[in-house]
């Protein structure tokens, strides 16, 4: 969830191990403490905090870490964010949405605008490009929990849209009013997934040669590089090795 997007390996990058750890905790801490703020401080008692922890275990951020969070938004100590959500636009018909959780929306706005500029692209109105995407539930488990047939087949039984299953395990996709129903069907089944978040799914991706795929790259290391930024989503496809060149 926050901290991460499809292309999360491009940050990895940059910088030393430790200093992308730090600051994809201190965006996951920056989610947990706004969901304990919204609702109740027990993850069993408010859903969105429930999966900001889901996703902090995921990238095993301590379990201090995460409490601490939660007691800052309990004790009053925190920052009050705003959720704000950018659509943007590169050329080759590549769509971006970002979501981020700011405490200065004029800030945050310039520098997800001068990222895109530099990059050759623009920030489009909020709509303009957000109708090429669903906005879904995604529920991941891994491999071992089951096979193609018998992921497909709970899912089928939960009420979930579809599963994705491929060597890295499975995903199971559900609209927005059902997630938390299947979710926790799902959980009851095979245990506590690996990830479980809502997510802006493309509906087409639009395939780019190397040079423009570089550039939606470079964009989207630099927005993930924001502080401000929780998750990155896009339109494209490009080739494995060019990925493989960025990641490296």
């Amino acid at each position: 969830m926050a901290g991460h997007s499809q292309f999360k390996n491009i940050m990895h990058k940059k910088g030393k191990q430790d200093a992308i750890r730090s600051k994809i905790f201190g965006k996951l801490a920056r989610e947990i403490t706004v969901a304990a703020k919204m609702g109740m401080p027990d993850p069993a008692m408010n859903p969105r905090l429930r999966l900001a922890v889901l996703a902090a275990r995921a990238e095993n951020m301590p379990k201090d870490n995460i409490d601490r969070a939660i007691k800052k938004a309990s004790g009053g100590e925190s920052e009050n964010y705003d959720e704000v959500r950018y659509e943007g636009r590169m050329p080759g018909g590549v769509a971006l949405i970002i979501e981020a959780l700011t405490d200065n929306r004029n800030r945050t706005a310039g520098e997800v605008r001068s990222y895109f500029t530099k990059a050759g692209g623009a920030l489009a109105e909020t709509g303009a490009v957000s109708f090429m995407f669903d906005h879904v539930g995604s529920i991941e488990f891994d491999t071992k929990v089951g096979s193609e047939d018998a992921v497909m087949e709970a899912a089928i039984e939960a009420g979930a849209d579809d599963a994705i299953s491929t060597p890295d395990g499975h995903e199971i996709v559900t609209s927005m009013e059902s997630f938390a129903e299947v979710a926790k069907a799902l959980e009851a089944k095979f245990g506590e997934p690996r990830k479980s978040r809502l997510v802006w799914k493309p509906q087409n991706n639009v395939a780019v040669d190397d040079e423009a795929g570089e550039k939606v790259l470079k964009l989207i290391g630099n927005l993930e590089d924001n502080d401000d930024v929780q998750n990155v989503y896009a339109n494209f496809e490009i080739s494995d090795a060019l990925m493989q060149k960025m990641s490296g």
